[in-house]
């Protein structure tokens, strides 16, 4: 392992101050250390922000409710408010990883994973050194993406967290040197195009600090299809929401190299409200899937059809 300097920080200027072109910010370490590990990532700095006033969970005068960038995931996951007001989110978080993996992983780092593609952890490809090559498209990936991706990388997003939060229209907060600012999560991931390694719209050296939801979805779902129960990655997940205008909500996981809103089938149900089945097909006819992967196609159409009609009985 390359050598590495560690700082640990209770200020956000001084960590800001910290973040050189060689820092990266060390949450939980439950992504980054396994990188560094695989020789992905070689960070010449660790800024050790878990003791900033970043953690907690607190509803605001206006009804919003902050989840604060090093708050765990299992405190995520069992807060009362969140378990109220957003149940696929409290699901979609339980449904990842290991209990163990939950209680040191932070909710600022789960936005910023990279992905579990097995080409990416071991060899070169266009996400560790651009120009380099897709190896997954005419090798292993049936466990790929079947909408968004590119000749330039076919890779997915593993996280179940953002899945839930892209579909209640979350936002991210940061700091950067010159001032706060935020990305609303959906417009965070950037498309593939041909930079795979250019994955978020985060400025560089930024801080997250928060997470911010509005409204509530008591009714709503998350649910993940996996290779095993125990702990794996998504195959195909979905997160559900009905919002208080009876519109549902439907963010998918497993199918491209950032979570995917399915904007599609939310407009279909506008005019068709119980057609779940011509919502699921309008979504998936951009699929474009490998030869290996086909069935996830079959697959997000059950999932989407299952879920919704679940919700919205």
């Amino acid at each position: 392992m390359k050598e590495f300097a560690y700082q640990r920080v209770v200020d956000i200027h001084d960590a800001l101050i910290a973040a050189d072109g060689g820092a990266r910010y060390l949450g939980g370490g439950t992504n980054l250390v396994d990188l560094m590990k695989d020789g992905v990532e070689a960070p010449t700095h660790l800024v050790d922000v878990r003791f900033l006033p970043l953690d907690g969970i607190r509803e605001t005068a206006d009804g919003r409710l902050v989840i604060g960038a090093t708050t765990t995931n299992s405190d995520l996951a069992a807060h009362p408010d969140v378990r109220r007001r957003y149940p696929a989110l409290s699901q979609a978080v339980l449904a990842g990883a290991s209990g163990q993996l939950r209680n040191m992983a932070t909710v600022g780092g789960n936005l910023l994973q990279r992905t579990r593609c097995g080409y990416f952890a071991t060899q070169v490809c266009n996400k560790r050194v651009p120009g380099t090559g897709c190896p997954a498209i005419a090798g292993e990936h049936h466990n790929h993406a079947i909408l968004g991706w590119t000749s330039s990388c076919v890779a997915t997003h593993p996280s179940d967290m953002a899945v839930a939060l892209l579909a209640f229209d979350a936002v991210v907060h940061y700091e950067t040197l010159d001032g706060p600012g935020e990305i609303p999560l959906a417009e965070f991931y950037l498309p593939v195009g041909d930079t795979p390694h250019e994955e978020s719209a985060l400025p560089p050296g930024a801080l997250i600090t928060a997470i911010s939801l509005s409204g509530s979805f008591p009714r709503s779902r998350y649910r993940k299809v996996r290779e095993r129960a125990s702990y794996a990655f998504a195959t195909v997940s979905i997160a559900v929401g009905i919002d208080d205008g009876g519109s549902a909500r439907i963010a998918l996981g497993g199918v491209a190299s950032q979570p995917w809103r399915a904007r599609t089938a939310e407009a279909v149900l506008l005019d068709n409200p119980g057609d779940f089945r011509a919502a699921a097909d309008a979504e998936l006819s951009a699929a474009e899937p490998l030869p290996g992967n086909g069935y996830k196609v079959t697959l997000a159409r059950n999932l989407i059809v299952s879920v919704l009609s679940e919700v919205c009985a």
